[in-house]
């Protein structure tokens, strides 16, 4: 471990495609609930397009503060709502519905989560720091093994990322300075905003995260403190 990481105390990650596989989990999900619903629908294609309005949908609330924050559950199912309708999805139930916007609490680890964020656990604080709301990510550790710490979300600061209220009042919150802080991401974009307040960065590559329709972030593109294969690879090089 370099020097500048030895003062490191938390690790804080990415969620959705850095931690779970959000993409293959609901198309498997839904394609098998869909054959014993007898409910017939491009699954694939409703996945994709649900997760292309998904950053669309939150910089709605990021740019209409007088609204009031709405949390990612709530904006999941607005976005469903216009899907179905979109591709003319029949015969779904509220409880259909209701099911559907929960598969997002149910999400499957990469191969190599559980593992790595276990070693990790070992010396250093874990927790997400996702744009997914509390109940979300909380039944998401349930369901998929996530060994967290804590759980934080963009709920617990009414700002949903790449907004700094984010990455600084995860610091905040754990009485760190930013410094002693690393997010960890697939996302470059992300990693850039968490640099630019201060925070330490770890880039995974998950090239096959968005299937065939992947355009970025196959390989690290900043100056980030690790790039890494893999969560294995980053406890190795965190000491663990």
């Amino acid at each position: 471990m370099t020097s500048d990481l030895a003062g490191v105390k938390a690790l804080v990650f990415d969620v959705f495609g850095t931690v779970v596989d959000w993409r293959t989990s609901l198309i498997n999900d839904f394609t098998t609930w869909g054959e014993k619903r007898g409910i017939k629908a491009d699954w694939t294609a409703l996945v994709d397009g649900w997760r292309a309005v998904y950053a669309a949908s939150m910089d709605e609330v990021r740019k209409n503060p007088q609204n009031g924050y709405v949390i990612l559950d709530v904006l999941h199912r607005r976005s469903l709502e216009k899907l179905v309708a979109q591709f003319d999805v029949k015969g779904l139930t509220e409880a259909d519905l209701q099911h559907l916007t929960l598969g997002w609490h149910r999400l499957h680890g990469w191969p190599d989560s559980v593992a790595g964020l276990t070693r990790l656990k070992t010396r250093y604080i874990i927790s997400p720091l996702s744009n997914g709301n509390v109940a979300l990510l909380t039944n998401m550790a349930k369901f998929a093994g996530l060994p967290w710490d804590l759980v934080m979300s963009a709920e617990l600061f009414e700002h949903y990322k790449p907004d700094p209220e984010t990455y600084l009042g995860a610091a905040k919150l754990l009485c760190l300075p930013p410094e002693q802080v690393m997010m960890v991401a697939a996302h470059n974009y992300d990693l850039k905003h968490a640099q630019k307040h201060g925070l330490k960065t770890a880039f995974v590559a998950r090239p096959t995260e968005y299937g065939p329709l992947q355009k970025v972030d196959f390989e690290a593109t900043g100056n980030w403190d690790i790039v890494a294969k893999d969560f294995g690879e980053i406890a190795t090089r965190m000491g663990c």
